[in-house]
């Protein structure tokens, strides 16, 4: 299965190990390449950047709409939902949008995690997700 993967930058790290845990599997795991270079350090600019304007970095490399083109590409999306500003199995904005793009494309939506329960978006969560894996990747089917 083609599976984009989806998160917060901010576990780029886990991005990558999930990336070849899903080849394991056998799975064709998609994801920016950037993803890699935060996840080893090497991309210093864009992480300085980042921090300072998280909003015009996206627009300038296009991340938003790259991820929804991968995710029209794809078979399913995995929402990479770790604990991040002390909320448990956090998703936030772009991430919404990104299950939305798979939603709405009758893609597969897969959270690795449970839904976060403290996020107002809580129930449009819950429209969209087909499968909570409860942190086990062999259940994508």
């Amino acid at each position: 299965m083609k599976i984009t993967l989806s998160g917060s930058i901010k576990f780029a790290n886990k991005f990558v190990e999930v990336y070849r845990q899903l080849e394991k599997l056998g799975h064709q795991p998609m994801m920016h390449e950037v993803m890699f270079k935060l996840a080893n350090g090497t991309a210093t600019g864009l992480i300085k950047a980042i921090s300072s304007e998280h909003s015009s970095v996206k627009r300038k490399h296009g991340f938003i709409k790259w991820w929804h083109d991968c995710i029209k590409k794809g078979d399913a999306i995995l929402v990479l939902n770790y604990d991040k500003n002390d909320i448990k199995n956090y998703i936030g904005g772009n991430t919404l949008m990104e299950m939305g793009f798979a939603h709405v494309n009758d893609k597969k939506v897969f959270l690795l995690n449970p839904v976060p329960e403290e996020v107002p978006y809580v129930d449009e969560i819950k429209a969209m997700v087909d499968v909570v894996l409860n942190g086990d990747l062999s259940q994508i089917k």
